[in-house]
């Protein structure tokens, strides 16, 4: 198939496909004689999966460790669960950093007088300037 057909069969775009294939996260596809990308099966697999890791928020690289389990049948699940334990400490970590902007921003929103008036405590504290008594 074609990297258009291959692009919906994965839920990539093809500039995605590209992409990956120009940072050698996944193989060149074999090419027809006319010089088009050929995608088989495998590659659909490995597109489709790469997407969802990409969903779930892995990095490049992670991404490229986890593929290269995903396709080692010697693989051994202590290295996935490695990997997905380091990223779910990541994902509770930005979690509890935007429970503290949401705070901040909370406390911006209930000090500002919301009126008509030029003076705001939102712009002030943002300008580093501190409430004044």
């Amino acid at each position: 198939m074609n990297i258009s057909e291959a692009a919906k069969l994965s839920g990539l775009s093809a500039k995605t496909i590209r992409y990956y294939e120009s940072i050698d996260l996944i193989s060149p596809p074999r090419r027809a004689a006319n010089g088009y990308r050929r995608y088989g099966e495998a590659d659909i697999a490995s597109l489709c999966f790469l997407r969802q890791a990409r969903q779930f928020g892995f990095s490049i690289d992670q991404c490229r460790l986890l593929l290269g389990l995903y396709k080692n049948p010697q693989r051994r699940s202590a290295e996935v669960h490695q990997l997905v334990s380091d990223k779910l400490e990541e994902v509770d970590a930005h979690i509890r950093e935007l429970a503290d902007t949401r705070e901040l921003l909370a406390n911006l929103v209930g000090a500002c007088a919301n009126d008509e008036d030029a003076d705001c405590v939102i712009i002030d504290r943002l300008a580093g300037q501190k409430e004044q008594a």
